[in-house]
């Protein structure tokens, strides 16, 4: 049977891996030879195992988990295509991140921090109808969607005036997981069973200021906040809130318009 197997060494240069990645795999269960003689300790391989292991190759080279290729090794085609589809679709999300951290980073270097005018306000009481979702950082905008398709059409139905625009409230410090609420302003009397729940927004100084372009690119409108906050001696406070002026159906991403609010107090001596 030996004479039909294949030494580690020819098994590793047919599959274009190394020796060492055919011993971490075998270590791993990913990939185990089908013989290992007991006196010498020497792998062998059969040629039919190449095609797993140039899958391995194949998907170690696409940066795919050595979890996930061993679970797509052993799963039906059906099973298999979903884990890839899976795959493909964490892959493109982070292809979108970086895209948008690549846009930032050239608006930076051509021309620095943008200049954003922050303002020391007084913002009134707001009654909101929200709905509530817990997520991630980076799952921020698919729950903010939810959210709204949620808040909206149950506001409609119930035939319930509401007044624009569209606010989101975030906690100070983006961690996971956190609370994030989205919701509108009520008329004053106006009551609703169809919305699970109300935030009252004291009214009281804040920051503010105003960001044009891309929900990708708030992150600078936030530097220039919190760094005029910081520099005046004052102390942010929760929520951090959003309003959408100019949301995604009115305007393209370059002219979307934010308004950016966040509630301060006198620093502590």
């Amino acid at each position: 049977m030996r004479d039909e197997l294949l030494t580690i060494g020819r098994f590793a240069r047919l599959c274009r891996l190394s020796v060492k990645q055919l011993r971490h795999y075998d270590e791993t269960g990913l990939l185990t030879p089908v013989h290992v003689d007991a006196a010498s300790g020497y792998r062998y391989y059969a040629p039919e195992q190449a095609r797993d292991a140039l899958t391995v190759a194949l998907l170690r080279d696409m940066d795919l988990p050595l979890a996930v290729i061993a679970r797509a090794l052993a799963a039906e085609p059906e099973s298999r295509a979903r884990i890839l589809r899976a795959e493909r679709d964490r892959l493109a999300e982070r292809i979108s991140k970086d895209q948008a951290r690549l846009t930032m980073l050239e608006r930076l270097a051509e021309s620095g921090l943008p200049g954003y005018e922050v303002t020391m306000s007084q913002e009134p009481e707001r009654r909101l109808a929200v709905v509530r979702a817990v997520c991630t950082p980076a799952e921020i905008g698919e729950r903010v969607a939810e959210s709204v398709a949620r808040l909206l059409p149950g506001l409609g139905r119930a035939g319930i005036a509401w007044e624009p625009p569209l606010w989101a409230l975030y906690p100070l410090d983006l961690r996971e997981p956190m609370e994030i609420a989205v919701g509108v302003q009520m008329p004053p009397g106006e009551v609703t069973a169809v919305v699970a729940d109300f935030e009252v927004l004291s009214g009281g100084p804040v920051a503010e200021t105003v960001h044009v372009g891309p929900y990708a690119q708030l992150p600078l409108a936030y530097n220039a906040l919190f760094a005029a906050i910081h520099e005046r001696g004052l102390h942010p406070t929760a929520p951090v809130r959003e309003a959408y002026l100019v949301g995604p159906a009115e305007a393209p991403p370059e002219e979307l318009l934010t308004r950016l609010v966040i509630p301060i107090q006198e620093s502590a001596a």
